[in-house]
């Protein structure tokens, strides 16, 4: 279960290691009448910003700070998560860490590696590019 202020290792090579989570999308609370906690699980997109970096990436801290604020908000969609996902056969698969890998716009990674894992939720939900970058899909 990620939620806002929820801190993500990254796992791919566009050269964030941590970012925090300042937005869950796609859920409305407009039905119910009254304001409730907006969560996200694998396979769901977030709005992050990067917080750790490698010190030569495009995310590492500039000298202008309307540049820096800019480049430093990502979209990312969850590819691990430390709360269990229940799956169809009644099995619960979960991890050692809440990871997320940074996406375009169109949905594809922004990477060309990732790191770790993935949870197999991820096909369904149609990250296929993700799938097949993975070293182990779980």
């Amino acid at each position: 279960m990620i939620q806002m202020q929820t801190m993500l290792d990254i796992a791919d090579n566009t050269g964030a290691r941590r970012a925090q989570v300042i937005q869950v999308l796609g859920h409305s609370t407009a039905r119910t009448g009254k304001k409730r906690l907006r969560t996200a699980s694998v396979g769901d997109v977030v709005v992050c910003t990067v917080k750790d970096a490698m010190p030569n990436s495009e995310f590492a801290s500039g000298k202008d700070r309307s540049e820096k604020s800019s480049r430093r908000k990502v979209r990312c969609v969850v590819v691990r998560t430390r709360k269990p996902v229940r799956r169809d056969d009644g099995s619960y698969v979960r991890f050692d860490s809440n990871a997320g890998v940074i996406i375009n716009d169109d949905g594809s990674p922004k990477g060309t590696r990732i790191f770790g894992a993935v949870a197999r939720e991820l096909r369904e939900k149609g990250y296929m590019k993700i799938i097949s970058l993975a070293s182990e899909v779980v």
